[in-house]
């Protein structure tokens, strides 16, 4: 992490550097963008939000059930990281068969809006709670005394399918409700809206959008998949761009969320002016 100080004023923005973030932050570190902003890459959802939190950053690309918990935030409007029905990036794997047999379960102490996520699928949808332990993304730490764990992100991608019975959340939430899911948008402090207003999220992301051979063939850490597969999951699997099933799925994940007690209140979705 570098220093904060910011001699030339530019908006300070962050974001995890897992595969599923690489077409939001393209422009910035390779296209037309390059030097508008100050970008932090090294760090996990979780702390995107913790850094947006506490002023460390002007704007980050923030776990959604984080919107609810953090005052003073505003959502830049119609970019986010969803999928409509199959994400194959945050998945609960488990050697059992049956989400109903499970009794404790491992979370990914690296996010937030799947830890609130998992949560709901078993207390609403599959009617019982099991245990709940956090911990670091190691599947075979987290399996060591657990059924079952919450992976999300590239280490979700490198879980043998062969060994492990995966469960994957979006599809899980589209089975149960019908709706995509939203997992991550960019967010502002307020009270530095006129700085992180000047940055366009949007051409931001149609500039990534267009360059997916080059962010296919150029990552560096790939979750042992080809470039192909890279390109078909930033396609296929991960949404850039909400549709009516992903806002009207975003809505009822509040309202849930509420329901299960975690979050203390819902507030509407409040966008930033573009």
């Amino acid at each position: 992490m570098t220093d904060h100080t910011n001699p030339d004023h530019l908006p300070r923005i962050a974001a995890s550097s897992y595969l599923n973030t690489a077409p939001l932050i393209w422009s910035f570190i390779h296209g037309k963008k390059q030097d508008s902003v100050e970008l932090y890459t090294d760090k996990a959802p979780a702390r995107c939000a913790e850094m947006l939190s506490v002023g460390e950053v002007d704007a980050a690309l923030v776990p959604v059930i984080e919107y609810q918990r953090m005052p003073g935030i505003a959502i830049v409007p119609d970019v986010c990281v969803g999928s409509r029905s199959e994400v194959r990036s945050v998945i609960i794997a488990s050697k059992l068969n049956n989400l109903k047999k499970i009794k404790r379960v491992a979370l990914d102490d690296s996010s937030r809006t799947s830890v609130a996520l998992v949560k709901i699928i078993f207390r609403e949808f599959l009617g019982f709670e099991p245990e709940w332990q956090i911990l670091p993304p190691d599947l075979g730490s987290m399996l060591d005394k657990n059924d079952a764990a919450l992976i999300i992100g590239d280490p979700a991608m490198k879980i043998p399918r062969e060994r492990f019975r995966v469960f994957d959340l979006a599809t899980l939430w589209h089975d149960f409700t019908g709706f995509g899911f939203v997992f991550a948008m960019w967010m502002m402090r307020k009270d530095n809206a006129e700085a992180v207003r000047t940055i366009d999220f949007a051409a931001a992301r149609d500039e990534g959008l267009a360059h997916l051979d080059e962010i296919a063939a150029g990552y560096k850490d790939k979750p042992t998949l080809s470039t192909g597969e890279i390109k078909d999951y930033l396609t296929r699997n991960i949404a850039f761009q909400m549709d009516e099933s992903m806002v009207k799925g975003l809505q009822l994940y509040f309202d849930l969320a509420h329901k299960h007690d975690l979050v203390q209140t819902i507030r509407a979705l409040e966008f930033t002016a573009v």
